[in-house]
């Protein structure tokens, strides 16, 4: 719900949401999304080719742009298809894997060169280990770009800057991982379960 206002799928009926200390609403929706790439957890692709969907953002992404893109989102499986980015991608993807659609849906956001990413649960289907090389690439990402990681796994957001934690739909605490395991006791919860369980399997 928070990050649909972003990009004014819906607006807010109090309060305002600023991009630059400008309110969304005064700014054209076609600019306004210019600015922002969206990676949602069930990541569609388009028929055509990998190419043709890592450049769906950045028509102008030359080979060393979407390789690096590639690379950033883990997705270095491409690079060992017969054809590369040259490769097939069936309707809706449907001949990859849901691990590997997410992160092609990653690379082609990260293509599009954004000003702010979000990351709307975009890697459930990824390994612990593939989501963190994830998180290690997106610290690599240049400064001036936002990103916004919507995640039920408390190990995707531990190193974000700010962390705001939802229960039922309500704030319930926010602020760095180590200042909510201090203050909040739903994040603390939530953290001691899902690493107990991120230990058994390592």
């Amino acid at each position: 719900t928070l990050i649909s206002l972003i990009p004014r799928l819906y607006d807010v009926t109090e309060g305002k949401v600023l991009i630059g200390g400008a309110d969304v609403r005064r700014i054209s929706l076609t600019s306004l999304r210019q600015k922002i790439g969206i990676v949602l957890q069930n990541s569609i692709l388009f028929t055509g080719t990998v190419g043709d969907n890592l450049r769906f953002g950045n028509q102008q992404a030359d080979m060393a742009e979407l390789l690096q893109a590639v690379a950033d989102a883990q997705a270095d499986f491409v690079t060992g298809l017969p054809q590369q980015l040259d490769s097939p991608v069936e309707q809706r993807g449907r001949n990859f894997s849901g691990g590997q659609k997410q992160r092609l849906s990653i690379a082609r956001s990260l293509a599009a060169q954004p000003d702010i990413l979000i990351l709307d649960d975009s890697s459930s289907a990824l390994d612990f280990a593939t989501d963190a090389a994830l998180r290690k690439a997106l610290k690599t990402l240049p400064a001036a770009m936002t990103v916004f990681i919507v995640s039920q796994r408390a190990s995707s957001l531990r190193h974000a800057d700010l962390i705001l934690v939802l229960d039922e739909g309500r704030l319930v605490g926010q602020g760095t991982h180590e200042e909510l395991l201090r203050t909040c006791g739903v994040y603390r919860d939530i953290c001691q379960s899902q690493f107990q369980k991120e230990e058994q399997v390592g």
